[in-house]
Formats: structure tokens, sequence, C-alpha cells
């Protein structure tokens, strides 16, 4: 399904592909490691199956992706959006693209049912920065009140 800004919610086994592409090049990117194109397409649709994520793309033939996980509050019943990825190609960041990808993805989660979006990126990357913050994303916890919010990770293997 394609909406008026060229997004599409991933169905299909080729759209799966075609995600599981924009997701390796942007992994690629920053040198990070990368499963196979088959696998990763196959993992995609098994997610979405699950229920509680969405795989958008933008463009035909898609130049951006986007994954969106789907969690219930701890402190409430409402359903939260964690935006897991996102995506444009670097040929084709600063025409708007991103903003207008960005758009779709929102009221993609909005229509979910979601209340509240959260997401990380690293302070490096001003490009996406911008394309946050001009859309209200906030890195300060209370939305601008509190101290700057920070992301940890650690890995469990």
């Amino acid at each position: 399904m394609t909406s008026a800004s060229g997004t599409r919610a991933v169905q299909d086994p080729a759209e799966f592909i075609e995600a599981a592409t924009l997701l390796i090049d942007f992994n690629r990117e920053y040198d990070y490691p990368v499963p196979e194109t088959d696998w990763l397409a196959t993992h995609l649709d098994t997610l979405v199956k699950s229920g509680d994520t969405s795989v958008l793309t933008f463009g035909a033939p898609a130049i951006g992706v986007a994954v969106l996980r789907f969690r219930i509050g701890t402190l409430s019943a409402d359903l939260e959006a964690y935006l897991a990825e996102f995506y444009v190609q670097p040929g084709l960041r600063g025409k708007g693209y991103g903003t207008i990808f960005l758009d779709a993805v929102i009221e993609h989660a909005r229509g979910k049912g979601a209340t509240y979006m959260d997401l990380n990126t690293s302070e490096d990357d001003e490009a996406a920065r911008h394309v946050y913050e001009k859309r209200g994303f906030d890195c300060h916890e209370g939305q601008g009140n509190g101290p700057k919010a920070l992301y940890y990770e650690l890995e469990l293997d």
C-alpha cells in the first residue's frame, strides 16, 4: 500500500528485499556488520508478522526505510512507538525527503494508536538530528525541561 507521500508499509517478499537492502546500506555507511540480504528480508517479514513491528519504505523504487517497534507503556496502557531505524540514501539527503518520510512514519504510528515515539541517534549525525528536532523530538527529559537524555547500550553475549 502506497500513501500520497510515497510511503508504504512493507508486506510482500520483494518489498522486504528492498527494505533489507536499504538497511544493509545504512549499516555499511557506519561500518557496522551486516547479515545477508535474504536472511534480513525474512527476519523483517517475521517481525512484521509478529504484530509489534512495522517496516516502511519511501519512494518507488525505495530511497528510504524505517522500522517501528511498538510496545505498551510501563506506567500507562498507551501504545508507544520506538523508531528503531530511519534511513534515506545519502545522495538524496538535504532535499526534504527525510522530513516527508518522517511525517509519514509519525502518522503511521498514530494510525496504529501510538501516543508517544522515541528514537536514538548519534550526536555527530547532525542531519538526522535536524530532521527529528524540526518535527518536535527533544533530547531532554521532560521535553526540554530536564537534563539531556542519554542512551546507553550493552552487549549481552
